[in-house]
């Protein structure tokens, strides 16, 4: 007993120096990296603009002001979209001459029970009680005490109440007002973020401004804050974009140390965020962890990148863990177990030593590994984890795909729902109208084609390129060009089941479509494809990438700019008689008058 208990100890002893070892040259690594970039990109800037006869100022002010008029269009534009959105709903509902009860029969759908739980908040004496009394809940459901916090994902309304309180808004604005201009500036700060990200990738403010024309004009496809104010997806999503955009920044290569931390630090806030807004949000993480997985699984961006990723939804999903009331539908969520076969793929990987059988074999096994292993933990959490949340939801799509038939009623009802089958022609023909389905395909294609060469390069054994020139016509070889196009295959794919999936993949689609117009390298590409000698191909990329979206903005404001107009012109009209005489009787009756 004594020798195996000193043997374990030992074993345990030299896996743990091996770890802090292998952590600490990890470290050590990125620090090197970091300090090689920082010293590399001045240098080389410098040669650049000592070739070009540039001083190093001049180059320092055009860079402050790119960077400058490109933040104040990217806020602009979100600003104007709040302000758009509040416009167009005070004109189709008459809001501000509305009595309250007809205002909260606007919030259609299930979503205005999220409301009135803000409403309880407001009323209660004390934040505290408030709290409690959403948390001990016995007035949804029928017979039954539940904690509505964890539930519903009451969060967003926790949130506003605390801010409507600690502002002082109650003599300045009605609660009401105060919570749908929450909702209004936090889709504003969706756009700015889809703004972002597409000038990021393409490195002009114009595909920008293109992916913000493109949102609002296919708005009827790219959000549902027409009908449902309160949703859970209208406070989420823009934390997801969030999310999206400081990836992106994180992905690129050649980045300074600052930047990579500043984009570390909003992928963290803004992950956590996201996941306690949304009861679904972790699915959605798991849609962007596999395209992760795929990204490294090709050697297309710097591992140690990736899994820090990995680390946040780890971190995410046990915080969130405990700050939801011990949400047991994280636990078992795909997300955890996904990340969880990762790190520990990634941990055999590095205890193995270079060059060796087990190496090798690990490197031709490590998908099949990772996805063993995610079913298995998967599995394993689920029989001894109790929990009944999100049930349906892996029993719907059961039976969505053919591999389970069901005669509960709930199910056939869900089959039957419009958001649940699969889309329409009048999507695709409103996406063509507007000339973004077109676009986006020519984008996706270019940088599907690209990114197949470089996956065969690196199969082959060639290195990728430390930078990318206009020249080389390699767009592939951008990790966040990569990870953008896997990720809207995936939310395309899924889009293409589901209607309703179609507001988390149209966004991306904007985005990516004016990305791909705006930006050189995707035009060089495909002239190094046909090999152009009649004309020089860097000048016609240049030429390209300003007079295509040049012109798409011209026409879009040409045939679209008026309907919009007219939209926020046109008096609509909503009344509705009977909920408004339904509610005002069961107030009475609950208030212990009378019944008529």
């Amino acid at each position: 007993m004594g020798f195996s208990g000193c043997s374990f100890r030992n074993t345990v002893a030299i896996t743990s120096y091996k770890m802090s070892s292998g952590a600490a040259d990890l470290r050590q690594r990125r620090k090197q990296n970091c300090t090689e970039s920082d010293k590399m990109a001045p240098e080389e800037r410098h040669k650049e603009n000592s070739k070009l006869g540039r001083s190093p100022k001049y180059m320092l002010i055009q860079r402050f002001a790119k960077l400058f008029f490109g933040c104040l269009a990217a806020v602009t534009s979100g600003m104007m979209y709040a302000v758009y959105l509040s416009t167009y709903h005070e004109r189709k509902f008459w809001f501000s001459s509305r009595q309250e009860l007809e205002r909260e029969i606007t919030f259609q759908g299930d979503s205005a029970i999220y409301y009135s739980f803000y409403k309880e908040l407001l009323k209660a004496p004390s934040f505290e009680r408030g709290v409690y009394e959403l948390t001990h809940n016995n007035k949804t459901v029928s017979l039954k005490t539940i904690n509505a916090v964890q539930q519903m994902t009451l969060y967003p309304e926790l949130i506003a109440s605390v801010l409507y309180q600690a502002s002082g808004s109650e003599e300045v604005i009605e609660p009401v007002y105060f919570y749908i201009g929450i909702v209004f500036g936090l889709q504003g700060i969706y756009v700015t973020a889809l703004f972002v990200t597409s000038w990021v990738m393409s490195g002009t403010w114009l595909a920008g401004m293109l992916t913000v024309a493109w949102f609002i004009i296919n708005r009827t496809d790219t959000t549902r804050i027409d009908y449902s104010i309160p949703s859970r997806e209208n406070w989420a999503l823009p934390y997801f974009a969030c999310q999206v955009a400081a990836l992106t920044g994180y992905l690129k290569k050649n980045l300074n140390c600052s930047a990579e931390k500043f984009c570390y630090l909003l992928v963290s806030a803004s992950t956590y965020t996201f996941m306690m807004m949304w009861e679904y949000s972790h699915y959605l993480l798991f849609v962007q962890a596999v395209s992760l997985f795929l990204l490294d699984s090709f050697a297309l961006a710097q591992s140690e990148k990736v899994h820090e990723v990995y680390k946040i939804y780890m971190f995410s999903l046990f915080l969130g863990y405990l700050l939801q009331f011990e949400n047991s539908a994280l636990l078992v969520s795909p997300l955890l177990s996904l990340v969880a076969a990762l790190m520990l793929s990634k941990y055999l990987q590095m205890n193995v030593k270079k060059g060796t059988f087990m190496s090798r074999l690990l490197k031709i096994m490590y998908i099949y590994l990772v996805l063993t292993v995610t079913l298995t933990l998967n599995l394993l959490l689920k029989m001894f984890v109790p929990h009944k949340e999100n049930e349906h939801l892996l029993k719907f799509l059961e039976i969505k795909l053919g591999l389970n038939t069901t005669k509960n009623f709930t199910m056939n009802w869900l089959l039957c729902q419009e958001s649940l089958q699969a889309p329409s022609q009048d999507f695709f023909l409103r996406l063509t109208q507007s000339s973004l389905l077109p676009f986006y395909i020519l984008v996706l294609i270019i940088c599907l084609f690209s990114v197949t060469q470089v996956v065969f390069r690196r199969i082959c054994g060639e290195p990728l390129k430390e930078t990318v020139k206009l020249e080389d016509g390699r767009i592939g070889e951008r990790p966040e060009i990569v990870y953008h196009v896997i990720h809207t295959i995936l939310l395309g794919s899924l889009a293409m089941c589901l209607e309703g999936m179609k507001y988390l993949w149209t966004p991306y689609v904007c985005m990516l479509a004016a990305f791909g117009v705006c930006s050189p390298e995707l035009w060089m590409t495909l002239f190094k494809w046909l090999r152009l000698k009649a004309v020089h191909p860097i000048l016609l990329a240049l030429i390209l990438s300003m007079a295509v979206p040049t012109i798409i903005g011209f026409s879009l404001w040409k045939e679209f700019f008026p309907r919009i107009m007219t939209e926020l012109s046109e008096l609509q009209e909503f009344y509705d008689p009977d909920t408004v005489e339904l509610m005002t009787w069961i107030k009475y009756c609950h208030a212990g008058q009378f019944l008529p």
